[in-house]
């Protein structure tokens, strides 16, 4: 059986909201995908080396992913190094501004840990999730769990 992880932080629960919506659309795969959905702070190494495929949720904080997030990669990056090469990953974004330099350092780090982005990033803007967020974030779910289970990733 192949594992999906969504990594998710958030403070408000807007993307709390984004992941479980995701995290819905990968339950449509359960024969075939198992979900193993972690806040960002709990997340381990072990975590992001048992899964095949990964969903990374956060908020944009004054231009970047959350502490929270970069804590995560913060302590897995060197211990992951070689070990992931290939991860296929996307990206949600929840922010008031454009997602941008979340979605930028997100995406610097994943290329030094060779992971390969399978989606473009979902960025929901404004306080609340839109339904139109809500409906692509359970697609993306949808998305990651069927690569993975038919090994087109």
């Amino acid at each position: 059986m192949k594992n999906l992880l969504i990594v998710w932080h958030s403070q408000t629960g807007h993307n709390q909201a984004l992941a479980q919506a995701a995290a819905q659309g990968v339950a449509e795969f359960a024969d075939e995908v198992t979900l193993q959905m972690t806040r960002a702070l709990d997340a381990t190494l072990d975590d992001l080396l048992g899964c095949q495929a990964l969903l990374l949720v956060t908020p944009e904080n004054f231009g970047y992913m959350s502490g929270a997030m970069k804590d995560f990669m913060d302590r897995t990056y060197y211990p992951a190094q070689g070990k992931t090469l290939g991860l296929p990953y996307a990206v949600i974004i929840g922010c008031d501004n454009d997602g941008s330099g979340a979605v930028r350092a997100i995406e610097r780090i994943a290329s030094g840990y060779g992971w390969n982005r399978i989606a473009e990033p979902l960025i929901n803007k404004g306080s609340k999730p839109t339904p139109e967020a809500v409906s692509r974030a359970r697609e993306l779910g949808q998305t990651l769990a069927a690569g993975v289970s038919m090994g087109l990733f």
